[in-house]
């Protein structure tokens, strides 16, 4: 008992350090290093402006258009192009000449580079990590009355208000705030990898099929970073959504996240931590997909109607509150299901000798169509108000953290 409690306060507290040292340490430093690129940047761009002078007329021309094109999509090919615009071998082997630090500073570049791009997903990963662990905090009590008309629907009423009171008073006010550690610490992890990790993999589909095939395909490269990024995610958050669904159905299962997580380690192993892992999936990543999806088209259709340049920093977040909220409440009918089966799931223990799946079938055909809506009403209010909260601060968030140059398809 004392091995796994320590393990798993040695866990939160290697994660804690990790975060602090991200956003006190690397987030600084790595300020610096962009200031250094963009100065590293501005001298090669001196140096290709002064081998410009050697060349013909056309191939000035040619040489200018490169140039501005480099200039407006920062990168570390300006070090290529020279020679491939410069056909007589005398003037290339000037060039050469002229250009010989230039294969240091490349070298220079595309390490700056790099770690630049780590910086600004790691920025976009903080505020995620904020943003999840905020909206999720705050939306604590309305999760306990949904987890509890799910879990048990024949003692509490289908409206969300009514349940409310007879919680209120059966347990007292704090009823409301069982769950919130798990929540605050599940819910940060998967924000960081959620938001973050929707960033970094629509990158790296312009990156792998460029700009304009990537931009005509958007809908598919949105649902595809969005699925892989909550994917990531869920392994992080499961452990702490089975402990904070248990401590809700089970008020006196334990005293506190780390209690809780030693108890469920030592009773039930990894497996019973992860047991709610399908479910998860099941309702995690179909709500991620829609909520991306739906939200970058409400998001262009709103820019259709309204200028973004004419917008004030007030318009923008109420475009991202709006947005926000269509976007939530199609995603929570889309995962309604999965999240009444997760609900379930983690109450009890399995049946012995009964694994995951079939615990799942049984559980999906127990309830039928309609006891898989179960908490609908309730579910539409709480993911329709926390998406759009979410989304409406996240772009002031992503700004206080300097994380302003990802990728947009148009």
């Amino acid at each position: 008992m004392i091995f796994t409690r320590g393990v798993s306060l040695t866990n939160f507290l290697v994660a804690s350090s990790a975060l602090g040292f991200q956003v006190f340490v690397l987030y600084p430093w790595h300020k610096e290093l962009d200031a250094g690129f963009e100065e590293l940047k501005r001298e090669h761009l001196k140096v290709l402006d002064a081998v410009g002078n050697s060349l013909s007329v056309q191939q000035q021309k040619t040489f200018s258009d490169k140039l501005n094109e480099i200039k407006r999509e920062p990168g570390p090919r300006s070090a290529y192009f020279v020679a491939a615009h410069t056909s007589r071998a005398g003037e290339a082997a000037t060039v050469n000449d002229k250009l010989v630090p230039a294969k240091s500073i490349q070298s220079t570049v595309t390490v700056s580079q790099g770690t630049a791009d780590v910086s600004l997903y790691a920025r976009y990963a903080l505020a995620g990590a904020f943003c999840c662990a905020f909206t999720h905090a705050i939306l604590t009590p309305v999760d306990v009355v949904k987890t509890r008309i799910q879990l048990d629907p024949t003692k509490y009423s289908s409206s969300l208000y009514k349940s409310a009171r007879q919680i209120l008073q059966l347990e007292g006010p704090a009823a409301f705030l069982t769950g919130l550690k798990p929540t605050i610490a599940g819910y940060c992890l998967q924000g960081a990898f959620k938001f973050g990790g929707y960033e970094f993999f629509k990158a790296q589909a312009v990156d792998y099929l460029g700009y304009s095939t990537t931009a005509d395909n958007r809908n598919a490269v949105y649902l595809t970073s969005a699925a892989a990024a909550e994917f990531l995610g869920d392994i992080a958050l499961c452990p702490f959504e089975s402990v904070r669904i248990r401590l809700v159905s089970q008020p006196t299962y334990a005293n506190g996240l780390i209690d809780a997580l030693a108890k469920m380690a030592r009773e039930e192993g990894l497996r019973g931590l992860y047991s709610g892992l399908g479910p998860i999936l099941l309702k995690q990543i179909p709500y991620t997909m829609a909520t991306f999806l739906v939200y970058e088209k409400a998001v262009q259709t709103a820019h259709a109607v309204v200028d973004r340049e004419s917008l004030s920093a007030a318009g923008v977040t109420g475009v991202n509150l709006g947005a926000g909220l269509v976007a939530g409440l199609a995603a929570a009918v889309v995962s309604q299901p999965a999240d009444t089966i997760l609900s379930k799931i983690n109450k009890d223990r399995g049946q012995a000798g009964e694994d995951t799946t079939r615990r799942i079938v049984r559980i999906a055909t127990e309830l039928g169509p309609r006891g898989a809506f179960t908490g609908m009403r309730a579910r539409l209010v709480m993911v329709g108000a926390m998406t759009a909260v979410q989304f409406g601060i996240y772009g002031n968030i992503k700004k206080l953290f300097g994380a302003t140059d990802g990728v947009e398809l148009k």
